[in-house]
C-alpha cells in the first residue's frame, strides 16, 4: 500500500477504521507504551493535541508490547491508564506490533517511506514518532528521544 489513507486500523474497542478517516488532517502517529521511561511524553503529545487539534491536528496512539513487554495491558486498561493519569483525550488504538514480520501495515508504510538512521526501517523503541501533513505524506519520523515539544516548528510549519 502506497496511501496512508488505503490502510484499515482498529479502534480501541477492535472497531476496525479506515485511515481516510483523518483525510485532511495533520496527523503525529506515535507508538506509545505505559511502562516506559518514555511514558511522561503522554503529556506533552496531550499538549500538542490540545494545541493544534482545532487546526485539524490528531495525534494518533498505537501501543506496542514489543518492547521490554513495557505494554502489557489490555486495550481498555491502557485506555484507563492514559485517562487517569495523563488525561489523554487524543485517539488511542488496538495494540499492535510495528516490527517484524506481523508487523501492522500502518507501520510497514511509515518505516518504509522514513527510514531511521542508517536507513534502517525498524522502529527501535517507544515513542517513535511520524509526522504526516494533511494530504498523507509522510513528512518527517522523530526518534524516541525527541520530546513533543520539539516538534511544534515542524507541526507549525505544515499546517
Amino acid at each position: 500500500m502506497n496511501n496512508i489513507y488505503d490502510i484499515h486500523i482498529k479502534d480501541s474497542s477492535n472497531k476496525e477504521v479506515s485511515m481516510s478517516k483523518f483525510e485532511g488532517k495533520t496527523l503525529l502517529i506515535v507508538n506509545v507504551a505505559s511502562k516506559c521511561g518514555l511514558t511522561p511524553q503522554y503529556e506533552g503529545l496531550q499538549s500538542l493535541y490540545e494545541e493544534y487539534k482545532d487546526r485539524n491536528f490528531v495525534v494518533l496512539g498505537f501501543p506496542c508490547n514489543q518492547f521490554g513487554g513495557q505494554e502489557p495491558g489490555t486495550n481498555s486498561e491502557i485506555n484507563n491508564f492514559c485517562e487517569i493519569n495523563y488525561s489523554v483525550t487524543f485517539p488511542i488504538f488496538s495494540k499492535i506490533k510495528v516490527n517484524g514480520p506481523d508487523s501492522h501495515p500502518l507501520f510497514k508504510l511509515l518505516k518504509n517511506d522514513k527510514p531511521g538512521i542508517f536507513r534502517t526501517e525498524s522502529i527501535k523503541w517507544n515513542f517513535t514518532k511520524f509526522l504526516v501533513n494533511s494530504s498523507g505524506k509522510i513528512i518527517d519520523r522523530f526518534s524516541p528521544r525527541v520530546e513533543p515539544k520539539y516538534i511544534r516548528s515542524e507541526i507549525e510549519r505544515i499546517l
